[in-house]
């Protein structure tokens, strides 16, 4: 029986020596398979990757709820900024044009060449231009208060006594600049609880060309190129007890560029032409997306005998509601020379008379606009003045002065 007993604690340890004999007590004392990876893993450098990646993994959720915050808080913003209180672009009107030639002879012009503002209308007017001249003009308005809705739609609204355009035009070319808008209007309202400020101010700077074929004199064309910047300030507030809560602010810059393409056509003593405004055009603001100008175009007729120019047209809008004006204009000249009282040359001089009337329907004496202006030239100098008023109202006559000089 020990004899037994001695045989049977033996085989264990036979075989556990065996084992390890043959190799086996290392596969036996040897770490499990996670172990060996982790080893394998720390000797190739593995070690870094993992703990970098555990602590990507630690990070990643943190850098997404990081993001989600500012995500929202963006929207947020976003959600809070106030609407543009500017409700359209229309920035070529005929009741607003900067010409007192144009606006004596019923508030359109896209024929007639003699005008120094004759880029303003139609830049094909330059490629039969023969003098280089310069010229500036000024509005003169009743002293009437604009409202906000005015402001807000008619976003090019000048206020009185102000500079209107300026412009110098050689043969084909012509440079001009003008202040598009300049709106700035403070008020309470009739019950004194909310105030309201807007200041909008929009300049542009404009290059026009022309030019004409030897081989089809009669027809011209011509292009202008115009770049535009600006600024709006708008603030709205309500009055709580004796403090003011603000309801809206906005203060915002635009910078944009539109193009103009006329032609004109000459078939004997008539001469027939024609305008679009604004025909590619943005309007880029800062904070809020960018806007295009309102299209526009013009067309007319003039016919010309002797001294005597009589001009026809409409101007309308590019759009379903297409708003069209309706043009009529006349215009009588005298020319005559002069002597001068220093070495006796001959110096030419002369005067026009201009009248005319515009208006989408010509229905009432209210909804005609009616023009009235006179011109005077002496040698190189040129004065001009236009008056225009609604309904025959004098005392909302609204003036145009222009002062000019031309070089052959």
């Amino acid at each position: 029986m020990k004899m037994f007993e001695l045989s049977t604690r033996a085989i264990p340890d036979r075989r556990l020596s065996s084992l390890r004999a043959s190799g086996g007590g290392i596969d036996l004392e040897s770490p499990s398979p996670q172990d060996r990876r982790l080893s394998s893993l720390r000797g190739s450098g593995g070690g870094i990757d993992l703990e970098r990646n555990c602590t990507q993994n630690v990070c990643n959720p943190l850098r997404r709820f990081v993001f989600a915050l500012l995500l929202l808080t963006c929207i947020g913003l976003w959600a809070q900024q106030p609407p543009l209180p500017i409700t359209e672009y229309d920035y070529t009107l005929p009741e607003n044009n900067v010409s007192p030639v144009t606006m004596g002879m019923g508030g359109m012009n896209v024929t007639s060449m003699a005008d120094a503002y004759a880029s303003y209308n139609n830049p094909a007017l330059l490629a039969g231009s023969e003098v280089t001249s310069f010229a500036t003009s000024f509005r003169l308005a009743a002293n009437d208060k604009l409202s906000f809705w005015q402001a807000m739609q008619i976003s090019n609204a000048l206020r009185e006594k102000q500079f209107q355009y300026f412009s110098v035009a050689t043969k084909q070319v012509g440079f001009s600049y003008q202040p598009v808008a300049n709106v700035h209007l403070s008020e309470w309202s009739a019950v004194g609880d909310t105030s309201r400020y807007y200041d909008y101010k929009l300049d542009k700077v404009q290059m026009s060309i022309a030019a004409k074929d030897a081989k089809y004199s009669t027809l011209q064309a011509g292009l202008s190129v115009k770049y535009l910047s600006g600024r709006l300030v708008y603030l709205r507030e309500h009055r709580v007890g004796n403090s003011l809560v603000r309801d809206a602010f906005i203060d915002d810059k635009v910078k944009g560029f539109s193009t103009d393409l006329g032609f004109t056509y000459k078939p004997g003593n008539m001469v027939i032409g024609a305008t679009i405004y604004d025909l590619f055009s943005r309007l880029y603001w800062e904070n809020y997306d960018s806007k295009p100008i309102q299209r526009r175009i013009g067309m007319g007729m003039e016919y010309e005998n002797n001294n005597l120019k009589l001009l026809l047209g409409l101007q309308s809008k590019i759009s379903k509601d297409p708003d069209t004006s309706y043009h009529l204009g006349l215009q009588y000249g005298w020319n005559w020379n002069s002597t001068s009282f220093i070495d006796d040359q001959s110096i030419e001089q002369g005067m026009v008379i201009r009248t005319g009337m515009f208006s989408s329907d010509f229905y009432g004496t209210k909804n005609i606009n009616y023009t009235l202006g006179t011109g005077y030239n002496y040698n190189l100098l040129r004065f001009d003045v236009s008056m225009s008023n609604r309904g025959m109202e004098l005392k909302s006559s609204k003036y145009l002065f222009s002062i000019g000089v031309g070089f052959k």
